[in-house]
Order: structure tokens, then C-alpha cells, then sequence
């Protein structure tokens, strides 16, 4: 069997260690927002306003004047009398009130009215130097869930989490939960840490936190289950790794963090990756520290989530790999500035098995536990499986400065733990481009000249025409409900038939970071639509698929655009989208158009 060597993703060599009693640094002050007149749609409250009026102003008096505003205020409480505070809901154009009313002499401040959360703040003590938790909204995501009951494996140089000969539990994972575990490495059931980095991974995806020790980590109420792939000196194997996937994927792991990666293709592995996948388990991998545009393996592999790494600035870290297989952005420190620059975790000094330190960290290694552990936290939300948890952390990147579709550096963009769970919707995300394609039909219809038009009923209600609207937009995504557990071939045949038509392109061809543009295209339309030309009782069905890929296509070049293979700029993605979002609506014009007589 030929063995490759793999290495650990990306913790550089020359580490500060801080002993665990030693005192938490001065709390560096956040910097204000850049711009505080920018609102987050998400915390605004719709259709509803304050207005403050200078002290001592009557109710009389905003009565009198809120009939030429259009609105009906109201004082906030019996308490507001004195400082005029008042409110108002059901407000049609929010802006254009809001714009009439701050003009008059007697308004202090008005304002949309903004909900407001408690943001949880762990006591931690070295919270405040965890820049990358705040860089990825966790105060706000932490309100949603913590990633209770999901099962994270950590397939790395193992876990500080048990008491066993010389190895020590670090203070800081004491109360996480863990599932049994295996060594690859030496073959027994110990998956203990004898390097420190898979100890700072696991602390990253899941640090007791809020327990007044040391640091915070991201789901911290998810399971870690410790397998060990990597020896002391951070090295593996082809094969270790490959068995230690299939082991985590058959013992209950629903996401697999894997900070690691070199060596060249690997049959075996990417095989391992698939089946995990298959499994229902979401696969999360380092890119790479080789500032090189090449993802490297196993991040490379199709169904691995491939990670890059950015500084506390949000810039793209110096020797994060990158290239088009990538997805997906995210903390993972850069030294150049300082410990403070790095990724503060609790670890094992690698000198000595059974002693705790703090250590601050930098690499694609670091990157990749933020994204598994907001997969967990989608888990833990509702998501179905890897497709539904890949949709949603790519919904929620933030994009970079300028950054208007996917790109080699960013992926998808910047992972954001609140708004990937923002954008989850219980398997219901695969609605959008069905309301697009309805849009869509109702802009071909009305554009119809009066006698060329179909029966509007006869249309929406006729089986032929809303069949196959569905499978192109949202796909016979029920299925996955109905028959999600089958396996094989029908395993198979459930999981394309789930999927929107132009997404069946991932299942023949493989599932790779880039899609084919034969399929996002109106070339499948217009084929099938060929033989409608002599069979008119086919036009409706015909209509149905053309407008439902419209739909597909325009919500697509909308959300920022997929990569297409074969395309030489990044750019282009939006133009092809929307030239064929037109093609699409004109085969769906002349199929449901009625023939005058």
C-alpha cells in the first residue's frame, strides 16, 4: 500500500506559550463601527418608528402634526409624558415618514425602531483577546443555539481530554462532552494529544466556555470525539486518515474537522471523503499554508468544505493557500502583528504531555474548527445534512471588499456563525428561486398580448406545466424526507431527484467546488423544447421547465453567482446567468403563448 506523509494544516512552529495561571491581558478596546448609520435589516423592526420631540412637548402638539406625516404616534409608555417619547407602527415607506419628520424644529431624534438581544458574553476571562469569535458574529449566534447534541470529530494529533498515564486533561475542556474516540496513530482507544495542535483545534470548535477559565470556543455544547491520525512530530498517513473518516462517519459523527492536509491525490481518501459525505456527515478541511494558489488535499477533494485563512483585519493571511476549489474564509490569525494576531486556545505544552498552556496559533489549521463548528451550530438548528449546512454558511459570508461572486481567496467569503443561522430555514432554502420563477411566469403572461395569452387557471393548475416548474426550481425535495435513509442505488436515485434540475450536473458529473455551465444555462430548455415545436400538447410542460430554469438562474446570478467551470474570469458568472435567465424567458413565452385563430 503506498503511504503518503501528511502534515498538520497550519500552525507555525514558533509558538508563545502562556503558562494557564498566568493572568488575562489587558482588554483591548473595540473599535466603534466604521459607519453607525448602517443598519442591519435583520435588527430593524419593520414598519415601525421612534420619534423623540424636545422636552415639554404636548401630546396635543404631536397629534396636530402627525396627521401631515401620515402616522399615528403614540407615547411609548405613561412614563414618556415628560420627555415626549414616543412611537408608531404600521408604517408603509419607513424612510420617506422619517424624512418628513425630522425636518420639523421640534424632533430631537427619529429613528426606525431596532430590536434589540441580549448578547451573550461569556466571563471567560481571555475572551476579550478573541478577536476571531467577535470577526465571526458569535455574541449574537451563541442567542441562537451553542451546538448542543452534534458530534464534532477532530481527526488530528489527538485531544487533551482525558486523564491517562501522563496525558492531563487541560482545565478548559473540562465539561465538554466527548463520545469514545480511536488512535489510528497506535492503534488503541487512547486518542490522546502528544503535540498540542489537535488540543487547540478541539478548543477552538468547542472550549468550555463561560465557565471562568481562560478562553471561549465556538459551539461549546457540542461533543468532540478525539481520533488521532497525526503523531508527535504531526504526521500521518494516507491510510490512517482514510480509516479514521469512515470510523468517525459509522460511530456518529455529524461533522468531521480535518486540519490537515499534503501529499498528493488519493484515491482511497477521496473515496472516504465520499462515503462520509453519503453518510450525511459535513466534511471540513485546511486549504493549506503554502500561499500558493492550490488547495491542497484533502480540502481539495470533491465534498470536502475547503478553508481559507484570514487575519484580524479580514484580509486574505499571507500563507493561506487558495484556488478553485476553495469555499469558504475564516479566522485564522496572523503573527505578523503579534500573539494578539493569533488564535488563543488551551492546549498541552508539546515539551511536556501534562502541562496546560494558552498558546496563540496561526494557519489554515486554525481556520477550519470555525467553520465546523458553525456546521455543528447549523446541525443543531435544524439543517438536514451536508447540502442544507454548505448552503447556509455560504449564504452568510460576508464578502470581502469589492468581492461580488465566489473567488479563489474567499470562497463564498468571510464565514459569519450569525448569519449563516439567519439564513437557515429548516430545509425550506430551496424555495427562493421557486418565487422567482412565479415572478418570472407572471412577467411572461402579462406581457402577453390579450388574445395570445393562456387561460391564467388553465396554466397554474395543469400538472404538465407545474411539474416540471418544481423540478427545476426546487427539485422533489421531500423525497429526501420520505426516503432520506435509503442507500445504493435508490440512495442515489433519491438524492438527484431531490435536487433542482440544474443541480442534477453535481451528481454526473461529481461534486466539485465548481459547477458546469452547460447546465446553468438555457441549453436543457431549449433541447427539450425542440420537439414541443410539432407536439403542441408538450408546449406546457416545455413552458413549466423554461421558466422554472428562468427562475433558477436569475436568483442565482442574484445571491452573488456559483463559479463556472471553463470560465476564464470570476466576473463573467453574472453575465452568463443572466444572458441565458433571458433565453429561458423567451422559450417560455413561445411555448405558453396560445395561437390566435
Amino acid at each position: 500500500m503506498r503511504k503518503v506523509r501528511w502534515t498538520l494544516g497550519g500552525a507555525a512552529l514558533a509558538l508563545t506559550l502562556t503558562a494557564a495561571c498566568a493572568s488575562a491581558s489587558r482588554e483591548q478596546d473595540t473599535p466603534p463601527p466604521a459607519n453607525l448609520q448602517a443598519l442591519d435589516a435583520r435588527d430593524v423592526v419593520a414598519g415601525a418608528i421612534v420619534v423623540d420631540f424636545k422636552d415639554g412637548t404636548t401630546k396635543a402638539e404631536f397629534d396636530a402634526w402627525e396627521t401631515d406625516w401620515g402616522v399615528d404616534l403614540e407615547l411609548n409608555s405613561v412614563e414618556s409624558a415628560d420627555e415626549a417619547l414616543t412611537v408608531a407602527v404600521g408604517v408603509d415607506d419607513v424612510d420617506a415618514v422619517l424624512a418628513r419628520i425630522r425636518q420639523h424644529p421640534a424632533v430631537e431624534a427619529a429613528e426606525p425602531m431596532m430590536e434589540v438581544r441580549a448578547s451573550f458574553t461569556p466571563n471567560d476571562p481571555q475572551f476579550a483577546q478573541q478577536w476571531n469569535l467577535r470577526m465571526i458574529d458569535m455574541p449574537k449566534a451563541w442567542e441562537r443555539n451553542r451546538g448542543k447534541g452534534v458530534v464534532v470529530a477532530v481527526l488530528d494529533t489527538g485531544i487533551a481530554y482525558e486523564d491517562h498515564d501522563d496525558f492531563k486533561q487541560v482545565p478548559d475542556l473540562k465539561g465538554v462532552k466527548f463520545v469514545k474516540g480511536y488512535d489510528f496513530v497506535n492503534d488503541d482507544e487512547h486518542a490522546n494529544d502528544d503535540h498540542g495542535h489537535g488540543t487547540h483545534v478541539a478548543g477552538t470548535i468547542a472550549q468550555a466556555t463561560n465557565n471562568g477559565e481562560g478562553v471561549a470556543g465556538v459551539a461549546f455544547e457540542a461533543t468532540l470525539m478525539p481520533v488521532k491520525v497525526l503523531n508527535h512530530f504531526g504526521g500521518g498517513n494516507t491510510a490512517d486518515i482514510a480509516d479514521a473518516i469512515r470510523f468517525a462517519a459509522d460511530n456518529g459523527a455529524d461533522v468531521i474537522n480535518m486540519s490537515l492536509g499534503g501529499g498528493a491525490y488519493s484515491q482511497v481518501m477521496a473515496s472516504a471523503v465520499e462515503y462520509a459525505r453519503k453518510k450525511g456527515v459535513t466534511v471540513v478541511a485546511a486549504a493549506g499554508n503554502g500561499g500558493r494558489a492550490t488547495v491542497e488535499f484533502p480540502a481539495a477533494y470533491p465534498g470536502a468544505v475547503a478553508v481559507s485563512a484570514v487575519g484580524p483585519n479580514g484580509s486574505l493571511a499571507p500563507y493561506s493557500s487558495y484556488g478553485k476549489e476553495l469555499d469558504i474564509a475564516a479566522p485564522g490569525g496572523d503573527k505578523r502583528l503579534g500573539d494578539q494576531g493569533g488564535i488563543l486556545q488551551n492546549t498541552i505544552d508539546p515539551r511536556d504531555v501534562s502541562r496546560s498552556v494558552y498558546a496563540s496559533y496561526q494557519g489554515t489549521s486554525m481556520a477550519t474548527p470555525h467553520v465546523a463548528a458553525v456546521a455543528a451550530m447549523l446541525y443543531a438548528a435544524g439543517a438536514k445534512g451536508p447540502d442544507e449546512v454548505e448552503q447556509a454558511l455560504y449564504a452568510g459570508a460576508k464578502k470581502a471588499a469589492g468581492q461580488q461572486a465566489w473567488t479563489e481567496q474567499y470562497g463564498h467569503g468571510l464565514l459569519n456563525a450569525e448569519a449563516s443561522l439567519a439564513s437557515l430555514r429548516g430545509g425550506s432554502a430551496q424555495w427562493p428561486p421557486l418565487y422567482w420563477a412565479l415572478a418570472l411566469l407572471a412577467f411572461v403572461l402579462l406581457t402577453l398580448r390579450g388574445r395570445a395569452r393562456p387561460g391564467y387557471l388553465n396554466v397554474l393548475v395543469r400538472p404538465a406545466f407545474l411539474i416540471p416548474l418544481l423540478l427545476s426550481t426546487v427539485g422533489a425535495f421531500f423525497l429526501r424526507g420520505w426516503f432520506g435513509g435509503a442507500e445504493g442505488a435508490a440512495g442515489d436515485a433519491v438524492q438527484v431527484a431531490s435536487l433542482p434540475i440544474p443541480d442534477w450536473e453535481r451528481i454526473i458529473f461529481g461534486r466539485g467546488k465548481t459547477v458546469n455551465p452547460l447546465f446553468y444555462s438555457a441549453l436543457i430548455p431549449l433541447l427539450l423544447s425542440l420537439p414541443a415545436i410539432k407536439w403542441r400538447g408538450l408546449r406546457p410542460a416545455m413552458g413549466g421547465l423554461a421558466l422554472g430554469f428562468a427562475g433558477f438562474l436569475a436568483y442565482a446570478a442574484w445571491t452573488g453567482a456559483p463559479a463556472l467551470a471553463w470560465m476564464p474570469f470570476a466576473f463573467l458568472a453574472k453575465p452568463w446567468l443572466g444572458f441565458n435567465t433571458v433565453v429561458c424567458l423567451i422559450i417560455g413565452r413561445a411555448m405558453l403563448q396560445k395561437e390566435e385563430a
